[in-house]
């Protein structure tokens, strides 16, 4: 158990070393910049249409877990790489279930935006 006293100053370094995390997976990661650019995307298409607050919460929870999926693997692939650097059948493995993961979060969310907003892109034109 954490006996340290509660320190505002190192809950604050705690959310800069966050913001850290999130600019290195922006900035080294393609998959992470493809998966935010679909976020934003998607925002910007459930502005347009107009969904319901139900929706906006699905469509940010599902954004979410896509985003942290990836920071997640990418976290994986890192440590992966440092504790095995030589081929590892065991460790490509772990990669490989680190994608996976992130690869099931993308398909959630892609179901769910189906669901969301095909109906309405439909009667656009029906």
């Amino acid at each position: 158990m954490d006996n340290e006293k509660f320190s505002v100053k190192k809950r604050l370094y705690s959310f800069a070393y966050a913001c850290k995390g999130i600019k290195l997976a922006f900035g080294k990661q393609h998959n992470f910049r493809i998966h935010c650019f679909a976020a934003l995307l998607v925002l910007i298409l459930s502005l347009l249409c107009r969904i319901t607050a139900t929706e906006w919460c699905l469509v940010i929870a599902v954004s979410g877990f896509v985003i942290c999926a990836e920071i997640f693997n990418t976290a994986v692939e890192y440590l992966v790489d440092k504790i095995s650097p030589e081929h590892n059948v065991s460790a490509g493995m772990i990669k490989d279930l680190a994608a996976g993961a992130v690869l099931v979060s993308a398909i959630t969310a892609a179901i769910t935006g189906f669901i969301i907003f095909i109906p309405r892109l439909m009667s656009l034109f029906y």
